[in-house]
């Protein structure tokens, strides 16, 4: 993976530790990110790529996979402080990322929050206020599932919705990567299908991971969970012999 790079960002809450991996990829005439982490978390994402010899003022695209408010946090940010980086991201995300409709995911916690128990209800309300201080970008550049991107040798925009509504993930052809987005996850170093409670449609979700069969990944890069390299189709097949 010689022009991908990680960007492990490591959170705590408590004694709980999560890691969130961001996207390097390099050529000669592009370094692009791929998904940007939480909102007000720009500065990490400058120290994560400054100790591998880059920086945000070098970025010349961000590809926003989905508009979760871990993918997209820090983009306004970003993009204000850089104006010049071009957002890509699918048709159905762009109006979510631009802010002309409401965010797809604090509809959902809206709608369950009357559903929680009470212990769980204050937590309920401060998530969505979370997903709510994502602020919204002014452009994106829309790209199309089974478009070849000219960057990195070729990079096909992989339609893998059902996690959310126009879900991208992106093959790497050149290196047989898979970037997920979160389509899957890795835990304990298993790869599985991302969690269901938060797929706004299981079956496309499940379809979607059927799709990955027909390519040819040698390499796995999941958003939660990092790397997977050893019996990549293996797990697949058992993934969707599971459904």
């Amino acid at each position: 993976m010689s022009h991908i790079y990680l960007l492990p960002l490591t959170f705590h809450r408590g004694e709980t530790e999560n890691i969130i991996y961001p996207v390097l990829l390099k050529d000669e005439n592009e370094l692009i990110l791929v998904d940007c982490s939480y909102p007000d978390t720009m500065p990490m994402l400058e120290e994560a790529m400054q100790k591998i010899g880059f920086s945000l003022s070098m970025l010349t695209k961000i590809i926003i996979t989905h508009h979760d408010y871990d993918h997209m946090g820090a983009l306004h940010e970003i993009t204000q402080k850089y104006p010049q980086i071009e957002v890509l991201c699918s048709k159905e995300q762009a109006p979510y990322i631009t802010g002309k409709c409401k965010s797809l995911r604090l509809q959902q916690a809206e709608d369950l929050q009357d559903t929680l128990p009470e212990d769980k209800k204050e937590y309920g309300k401060e998530f969505q206020k979370l997903i709510a201080s994502v602020k919204p970008v002014d452009k994106v550049t829309v790209i199309e599932g089974g478009a070849i991107l000219p960057y990195c040798g070729g990079i096909e925009v992989v339609d893998t919705k059902g996690h959310m509504p126009g879900h991208i993930s992106l093959y790497v052809k050149k290196e047989k990567v898979l970037i997920t987005g979160d389509a899957l996850v890795i835990v304990n170093g298993k790869l599985y299908m991302a969690l269901p409670q938060y797929a706004l449609n299981m079956e496309e979700a499940k379809d979607s991971v059927r799709k990955l069969e027909g390519y040819d990944i040698e390499t796995i890069i999941c958003y939660h969970g990092g790397v997977c390299d050893t019996g990549v189709k293996n797990r697949l097949n058992e993934i969707i012999a599971k459904f």
